[in-house]
């Protein structure tokens, strides 16, 4: 005997009969293949319209993009266009010669860049190692233990540094700083003086004056403070507030909090930071310009003179006129640019990893 289904059970129908079933009545069932919408008969989504606005800003975005992408690679197609006829006129290695620059006879010059690029990277390094420590513990501190009154004015007075202009820092350092670490280095001298780092040479700068790459290094590291600071900051005031109250819910003191949570989550952060202060001491000119004594030679000593890849283009700008002499220093100039791609590009794989 057949029962009558119950709400919600499915009710035999014949095939082929036209007959409503309980889902029909209940206004469940399907709609017809006319009433599927476009998207449900087709599986695509039916082209929307698309406002100007929108096309204006898409616009504007890509372009911008592309702008500063095809900008770089002018600038390295303009260096390397510019490098060539020097190259080609240097009788020279360029990679290895590290004696004293000719450029008067265009047609057989002597040039080449080990000197230079020893130079810049000991000063920024020796600007980074300084930088660093100090930088991280004023982020350390405005992220977590200073008074929240005071984090403004103390965060505008280290950002304040990186509206200095660079040649006021040259000035203070080749008339202030450098004269008054001459009794330091004297010290340093004194029980280091045969160790290659400390060493002096008949021809380097007097400790009176003190325009030494160390002095450079010094000022390059407070130049580059703010920018290492700054970025740090911004990345540790990010860290979940929740990993810190569960910090210190587990009994954490401030210090584990910080070792803990802050480091570890802001480090990519920190790193960024370092490598965009190291971007700016490679490419330093009027500071180091005023603060280091002039000299074609790498010798090894933060005591002893230099010359930077930036600093030698500056200081033969009136070589300028002929191109192919310009073209001499141009060449340095692209290794310089290059230098800075290599810095990012480690930078980059360093946040990468971590």
């Amino acid at each position: 005997m057949t029962t009558p289904s119950s709400a919600g059970a499915a009710t035999f129908q014949p095939a082929g009969s036209n007959l409503p079933t309980a889902a029909d009545q209940a206004g469940l069932s399907s709609p017809s293949n006319g009433d599927i919408p476009p998207k449900a008969q087709g599986g695509h989504n039916a082209p929307g319209k698309v406002r100007a606005g929108d096309r204006i800003f898409h616009g504007l975005a890509t372009g911008s993009a592309m702008m500063i992408t095809v900008i770089i690679a002018a600038i390295g197609a303009f260096l390397l266009w510019r490098a060539v006829p020097a190259l080609r006129n240097n009788t020279e290695n360029f990679f290895t010669y590290s004696g004293d620059w000719n450029t008067a006879t265009t047609s057989a010059m002597h040039f080449g860049i080990p000197n230079l690029f020893f130079v810049t990277v000991t000063v920024s390094l020796v600007a980074l190692v300084l930088a660093m420590p100090v930088a991280l513990g004023i982020a350390i501190f405005l992220a977590q233990y200073c008074p929240q009154r005071f984090v403004k004015p103390i965060a505008f007075v280290v950002d304040l540094l990186a509206a200095v202009p660079s040649i006021v820092f040259g000035l203070w350092g080749a008339q202030v700083l450098g004269p008054k670490l001459g009794g330091f280095y004297e010290w340093i001298h004194s029980w280091a003086g045969q160790f290659i780092l400390f060493k002096t040479f008949a021809n380097s700068p007097a400790f009176a004056t003190s325009r030494n790459l160390l002095t450079g290094g010094i000022v390059l590291a407070i130049m580059i403070l703010p920018v290492i600071a700054a970025t740090a900051r911004e990345v540790f005031v990010q860290t979940p507030q929740g990993h810190i109250e569960s910090a210190l819910a587990l009994g954490a003191t401030r210090w584990e909090v910080v070792r803990l949570t802050v480091l570890p989550f802001g480090f990519s952060g920190y790193i960024s930071g370092a490598m965009l202060g190291l971007g700016r001491a490679l490419g330093e000119t009027m500071a180091l310009y005023l603060v280091i004594s002039p000299s074609s030679e790498f010798r090894g000593s933060l005591f002893d003179g230099g010359t930077t890849f930036a600093t030698a283009i500056a200081n033969a700008a009136q070589e300028f006129n002929n191109n192919i002499q310009a073209g001499a220093y141009i060449s340095a100039g692209l290794v310089l640019f290059l230098l800075t791609f290599v810095v990012n590009a480690i930078a980059r794989a360093i946040v990468a990893k971590r």
